[in-house]
């Protein structure tokens, strides 16, 4: 059961999430889906900004994340975008993380989708909330990195 030459597209990346939370680990996790759910994703109408992670009763849940409804389909056989959606992961796995997040006091953070073969994958980051003067060095970081880089282009 190798990985032979899989396709990974990448369906959406939360890149506020970097920015607002350090991330110490990050986990692939499979999701549970309905059928127009997979649809609206395969058109790209997926928002993992309000998203987070929550462990209810030994499972893994994506709360909040944003799957608009299918244009295609009727009205009633639709979902609700907003729903809480299961994501699939060992069960030693999802363990070892009651222990950090409840030790630690971490959060699980939603920090891309993406189709792994034709999988919908999950790829979630354990982060610790960053302070503002953390959130100052970052933005002070990248506008160096940016102006050095403008300078040696001119070169």
């Amino acid at each position: 059961m190798g990985t032979q030459n899989q396709t990974v597209k990448i369906l959406t990346d939360n890149r506020k999430a970097r920015f607002l939370y350090e991330i110490l680990e990050t986990y692939e996790v499979g999701i549970e889906l309905l059928g127009t759910e997979v649809k609206s994703i395969r058109a790209g109408k997926v928002n993992l900004t309000d998203g987070y992670g929550l462990i209810r009763n030994g499972e893994l849940w994506l709360i909040n994340a944003h799957i608009s409804p299918y244009q295609a389909s009727g009205m009633f056989f639709n979902h609700e975008p907003r729903r809480s959606r299961r994501l699939l992961m060992h069960r030693r796995e999802i363990s070892k993380l009651i222990g950090q997040i409840e030790q630690k006091g971490l959060t699980l953070v939603p920090l891309k989708m993406y189709f792994k073969g034709s999988w919908v994958k999950v790829t979630m980051g354990l982060g610790r909330g960053k302070k503002l003067h953390d959130k100052r060095e970052t933005i002070k970081r990248r506008q160096d990195d940016r102006e050095i880089s403008r300078a040696m282009k001119r070169d």
